[in-house]
């Protein structure tokens, strides 16, 4: 499931196989977002509880990922 608030997407995984495709979509979605300053940075809160947001310390056109758990 895909969330979208402002310039955040969470996504929160209830079938593990669908993680990637849900993750790919969860980008493409940022990445369509008009602007030409932030990467993507990717967070994982939890198993199955990750969020993507656009970053200004992540280059433009690089996505970076982070764990907290």
């Amino acid at each position: 499931m895909l969330c979208l608030a402002g310039e955040e997407v969470e996504v929160l995984v209830t079938e593990p196989r669908r993680i990637n495709e849900l993750l790919d979509e969860a980008e493409a979605v940022l990445r369509s977002t008009p602007q030409r300053f932030a990467g993507i940075l990717v967070t994982r809160h939890q198993p199955g509880r990750y969020t993507l947001a656009l970053s200004d310390t992540v280059p433009f056109g690089e996505t970076r990922e982070q764990i907290l758990s």
